[in-house]
């Protein structure tokens, strides 16, 4: 292994308040903005802020030796201005030094691909925008939300004009290959596919402070030597930003692990790559064929996250089915209140899965149970009908739905219902 890729996440959403059916039609604020700002300026305080002071750190000392790349949602950008602006100028200042790559994705962190193809578009175009606003670059590289994944995103994407765009390496999907090449989906002429490295990612997202771990505590020499031991073109370690001071507190060094191991690899003459460079470097060594959506999510690394159960199914079918009347109405506040509920996150709060991924799910999780998530998210979608109604009355929504949101569908989670 000659190079490493480094790619964080960089999200938050914007949560929804407790919204109870007797605000149907009489309050259309569905944001918790105290509880967002809370959030941003803690996560800016643990994670952000000496982050990026640390990679700009190791930039001024390695200059072109150390190279990292991120995607920031649209969401989140919003937020920093608005709560958090000296993190935005942090970003601005990595951007500055020509050593980072931004990648473009959803702006809202949305699953639109799954359910509008058009919405997608915009949403990809508006956040491309907002990168070359505020950095000064246009993304070559696509990385869909969650790593969702499969032929059909590949071949769309490559339309949109990109040459490269990012997955998870599915052990089922790959069989007997290895993540740390360059691969072609099968549907895509020129597009390189660039796969994660689960098993070392996860090693420092997940692992790094678990005592009950068997290689607890990870070092750089122990980290490096598992590096140097991978064969391929790049060891892609795709991670969310938050792994550094906020799901990995400052005291388990995590910080100190990072500021020690470019020092560590350049020893074994391991080199830093953006996406670009790698794809730019190396032809696909074969062709992965993808039908079922993949994702970085979970033990299963497929939709069920966010598309396991049926509360999940009906609210994200409901919400997209309101598409064409929201934006006939042509009204901005309502669209991009709209939009802002695609994303995501909200749907994530729904899972009802436990055990091994329960704990994950529980995570920045503004509700008690998946079903306080759903009545929320269902009283938000009965307003934005009255909305839609009260704008334009000639609109004959499409959107029918119970004015009690709890006789929707059968309760799939097995607890007991209270009142709302």
């Amino acid at each position: 292994m000659n190079s490493i890729c480094f790619y964080f996440q960089v999200h938050q959403p914007y949560r929804l308040k407790n919204y109870k059916i007797f605000d149907i039609g009489k309050n259309h604020d569905y944001f918790d903005d105290a509880l967002n700002k809370k959030i941003m300026q803690k996560v800016a305080r643990k994670c952000y802020l000496p982050t990026n002071n640390l990679m700009l750190n190791l930039i001024h000392k390695y200059k072109d030796k150390f190279k990292i790349s991120y995607s920031i949602t649209g969401t989140a950008l919003e937020q920093f201005k608005k709560y958090a602006p000296d993190v935005l100028k942090s970003f601005v200042a990595l951007a500055k030094t020509g050593n980072v790559e931004f990648l473009s994705e959803t702006y809202y962190h949305s699953l639109s691909f799954l359910y509008s193809k058009p919405e997608f578009v915009e949403q990809v175009n508006k956040h491309k925008n907002e990168i070359k606003k505020l950095f000064g670059q246009t993304p070559k590289i696509f990385r869909n939300t969650e790593l969702i994944f499969n032929n059909e995103l590949a071949h769309h994407v490559e339309n949109m004009g990109y040459q490269g765009i990012l997955a998870e390496g599915v052990d089922r999907v790959l069989d007997w290959r290895s993540p740390n090449y360059v691969y072609k989906a099968k549907t895509t002429d020129k597009l390189k596919l660039l796969l994660k490295n689960y098993k070392l990612s996860d090693d420092i997202a997940f692992r790094f402070s678990n005592k009950g771990w068997n290689e607890w505590p990870l070092t750089t020499t122990k980290f490096a030597k598992w590096v140097k031991g991978n064969k391929g073109h790049s060891l892609n370690l795709f991670m969310d930003y938050e792994t550094f001071g906020e799901h990995q507190w400052e005291d388990t060094g995590i910080f100190n692990f990072m500021k020690l191991l470019p020092e560590e690899l350049f020893k074994d003459n391991i080199t830093f790559k953006t996406p670009s460079q790698i794809i730019n470097n190396h032809d696909p060594v074969d062709e992965l064929d993808i039908h079922e959506p993949v994702s970085w999510a979970d033990m299963e690394r497929d939709l069920s996250a966010w598309l396991g159960n049926n509360i999940q199914k009906t609210a994200i079918k409901e919400l997209f089915e309101l598409e064409s009347d929201i934006k006939a109405t042509k009204d901005k506040k309502l669209i991009e209140d709209w939009r802002k509920l695609s994303t995501s996150d909200h749907f994530y709060y729904m899972c009802t899965k436990y055990f091994s991924d329960g704990d994950v799910h529980k995570y920045f999780n503004p509700y008690d149970t998946p079903y306080d998530s759903y009545v929320a998210f269902m009283n938000i979608l009965n307003d934005m009908v009255v909305r839609i109604n009260n704008k334009k009355s000639n609109i004959q929504t499409k959107f029918r739905i119970s004015e009690n949101p709890k006789l929707l569908i059968n309760n799939p989670i097995g607890k007991k219902r209270e009142d709302y």
